[in-house]
């Protein structure tokens, strides 16, 4: 037990070092291990855009490759479909048997000529006629019959889309002992539309291979996939004819966006994926770089690891001494204050220890001599509140206007008005009652428009309704908070100034929101005034209010002092024609 006691007390004594020691020790493990993964990352990062640059030009070199033999293809198209002796022998019937062996004569001098074209690239050239002869190049690159070259999908494919060199792929069966891209044309003729045969050009998919095989290696894929998604070549042999919709979504994806990569999941790795659409062949060449495989080769982790954290250990040393020393000094100014009299801040602590010690120290006992003053104004400033507060309340309203207001009651009642006395009294009462009984410092827009109403109410009883008030509330603006008896001073302004020369008018009161802020504005007809400069605050002489007392100066200089600068009052008149005051104030709803 008293070992434990007396473990307990050490680390009481030194709870300070040990929180730092230890906020230490994590923040530079936590450091240590961002700044490392840090730059594993932006190696791994820079060498993949490295790496996808060149790769980028490796996808441009293997296009071009690709375009070269499209380009061969269509320069041999084209002579066929202008030779007039191909066209002659395709469209033949009923020759004899000199005339047939003159014409397979004719067209083979003609197709072995065009043949060069292609030949460089290993293609094999076949024309199809619908006169049954068929004239292949090379019968052992593709040993095919008429027969079943006419009836094969792909005839009937090109066929149906005469104006166009199409290529399709052939998989490996019993029609083609390899696989195989072919490039097919139907030769129509051009004045009247007619079919007369159809070109082929097949190539295997190893010739094909043969135009992006230096580019590939085992981390580094390339692969051309058609329009329906499937695999026609790549240098996984395994592939080929697969079908991968979802890698040629991607790859449409990364060409239509115009990436330069995108870091996809397919066939159940993660891959750096680059593509290039081959509008001539309607595919896809796909570049896919296993990216697990490729950073393995360039950073070595455990290198990198191990040199952090002899970097960690070394600043771990360094931080429990300087830690050890700082702790020292400021633990015992920690129990010098702790053991101090309860309430009693007259007391300074000593100003001994370290640099940082003597400080805090000092710092402290600076603060207890303040404290104290502050307590003292505190408590004189919260008693000048309290009697500011109870004056306001008490100055809120003019007893002139409830005498007045009274003895108009009385006329009327005099004068047998006893239904516009008792609306009068109910208006008085609700008026007086929202004015004395709410000491909330804010009412909601609802409130303030019913306290307006029962005092143009009073008025127009006591004075006659030659001045019209329409109210013009947005609804969303009903639960809004704004300071008590804010807009009363302007309607009141207006009932007893505003149409001194003029005895009849209108005020119109509009309330509504504004972006973040709630916009009030009273306008009235009356005989309107001069205003010279800018703030209304200084230029209008203020009026004697009967009712509140509260001058248009003082509102203005009330919503600044509870919102800001940006807040306030702003009047425009113009002489002879009225006034418009305009009231902004921040937007704030009821919180229910």
């Amino acid at each position: 037990m008293n070992m434990k006691k007396k473990a307990f007390r050490i680390l009481r004594n030194n709870s300070l070092f040990i929180k730092m020691f230890l906020i230490m020790v994590i923040s530079i493990v936590a450091v240590s291990l961002l700044i490392t993964f840090s730059s594993i990352r932006m190696s791994s990062d820079l060498f993949m855009d490295t790496f996808s640059i060149s790769n980028t030009k490796a996808l441009e070199q293997i296009e071009n490759e690709f375009e070269d033999y499209s380009f061969a293809i269509v320069a041999a198209t084209n002579e066929v479909q202008n030779n007039g002796t191909i066209k002659r022998v395709l469209t033949q019937t009923d020759a004899t048997t000199l005339e047939t062996y003159s014409s397979y004569h004719d067209i083979s001098e003609q197709i072995e000529r065009i043949y060069r074209t292609v030949e460089s690239y290993d293609a094999n050239m076949i024309v199809l006629g619908n006169n049954e002869r068929l004239y292949n190049v090379n019968y052992t690159n593709w040993p095919v019959s008429w027969e079943a070259l006419r009836n094969h999908p792909i005839s009937q494919y090109t066929i149906n889309r005469p104006n166009r060199i199409i290529y399709q792929f052939i998989p490996s069966t019993s029609f083609a002992d390899e696989p195989m891209i072919v490039a097919t044309k139907a030769l129509m003729e051009r004045s009247t539309g007619e079919i007369y045969g159809v070109l082929y050009f097949p190539i295997r998919e190893a010739q094909l291979k043969q135009f992006y095989e230096g580019y590939t290696s085992e981390e580094n894929e390339v692969m051309l996939v058609d329009a329906e998604g499937k695999i026609v070549s790549g240098n996984q042999e395994a592939m080929i004819g697969q079908e991968a919709p979802e890698l040629m979504a991607l790859a449409k994806e990364v060409d239509d966006e115009g990436l330069e990569y995108k870091d996809v999941e397919v066939f159940g790795k993660d891959y750096m994926l680059m593509a290039q659409y081959l509008p001539t062949y309607n595919m896809y060449l796909v570049n896919l770089v296993d990216k697990d495989a490729v950073l393995a080769n360039l950073i070595n982790t455990r290198e990198i690891l191990l040199i952090s954290l002899g970097i960690v250990l070394l600043a771990v040393i360094v931080v429990f001494i300087i830690s050890r020393r700082m702790t020292n000094s400021i633990s015992r100014l920690v129990k010098q204050i702790s053991t101090m009299a309860k309430h009693d801040f007259n007391v300074p602590v000593a100003e001994t220890g370290g640099y940082e010690a003597k400080k805090i120290a000092n710092a402290f006992n600076a603060m207890l001599n303040e404290l104290q003053e502050y307590v003292d104004l505190a408590i004189q400033a919260q008693q000048k509140q309290r009697s500011a507060e109870l004056m306001a309340l008490q100055h809120q309203i003019n007893p002139h206007f409830i005498y007045n207001t009274l003895a108009s009651i009385k006329f009327m009642i005099q004068q047998g008005k006893k239904e516009q006395a008792t609306d009068m009294i109910h208006a008085l009462i609700a008026l007086l009652q929202n004015a004395l009984s709410n000491v909330e410092q804010t009412i909601t827009v609802e409130q303030e428009i019913a306290d307006l109403k029962n005092y143009v109410l009073i008025n127009q009883s006591r004075y006659g309704d030659g001045i019209k008030v329409n109210f013009f509330i947005s609804p969303d603006c009903l639960d809004c908070q704004l300071p008590k008896l804010i807009l009363q001073p302007f309607i009141e302004n207006a009932f007893f100034h505003a149409f001194n020369e003029k005895k009849q008018g209108f005020v119109q009161i509009l309330v509504a929101q504004k972006g973040d802020n709630l916009l009030c504005e009273i306008v009235d007809n009356g005989d309107g005034m001069e205003i010279k400069g800018d703030h209304t605050k200084e230029d209008i002489k203020e009026k004697r209010h009967l009712f509140s007392g509260i001058g248009i100066r003082n509102v203005h200089e009330r919503i600044q002092m509870l919102y800001g600068e940006q807040y306030g009052v702003d009047i425009s008149s113009v002489k002879g024609e009225g006034t418009k005051v305009k009231v902004e104030l921040p937007l704030q709803k009821v919180m229910v």
